[in-house]
């Protein structure tokens, strides 16, 4: 059993990440919309990264006797007029999500509960990497996004990205 912090936290980032997979949809259906296929993948593949991630955490908890609330998941409210502004966004939810798995971290700490610091191990180093890798698609955009030639090959670029499952086994 858990600490009931600890389990209310959790819940709570399982929503997170439910949210965020549905941010990155409407992310990727944004630039489906316009043509940019290659971004649109790109999103496509964060949206299934982040439902993987709520999944991990909600399967944390039935590992550990926990009952998991399911919370409503709020639509996203962003609308967007250029092709950056989602950019933005991301990096921005990004780090979000990184304080927020933080605290979770935190408060595990503070009740010496080893295991669930160990749990999220994982999350704090792949939130490092997916802040990497959104400030990066955001400082490439910066460079090349304002000529139609170069967005075209990042767009090109973009579309090769496949989904790779989380390595992380519970």
């Amino acid at each position: 059993m858990l600490n009931k912090k600890i389990t209310d936290l959790i819940i709570s980032q399982i929503n997170k990440e439910f949210y965020s997979s549905y941010l990155y949809l409407d992310m990727s259906n944004y630039y489906y919309e316009k043509n940019l296929n290659g971004f649109g993948n790109w999103f496509a593949i964060q949206t299934k990264e982040e439902y993987d991630h709520a999944m991990l955490f909600l399967k944390y908890l039935q590992n550990n006797g926990e009952k998991v609330v399911l919370n409503a998941i709020a639509a996203p409210d962003k609308t967007y007029t250029d092709f950056k502004q989602p950019l933005a966004a991301s990096l921005e939810h990004e780090i979000f999500i990184s304080s927020s798995i933080n605290n979770i971290y935190a408060e595990a700490y503070e009740l010496k509960d080893f295991k669930t610091m160990q749990f999220l191990d994982w999350f704090v180093k792949e939130q490092g990497e997916e802040e990497q890798k959104s400030d990066d698609l955001n400082k490439r955009f910066d460079l090349f996004g304002t000529d139609a030639r170069s967005l075209y090959m990042l767009d090109a670029e973009l579309a090769t990205r496949v989904y790779s499952a989380p390595s992380l086994v519970l």
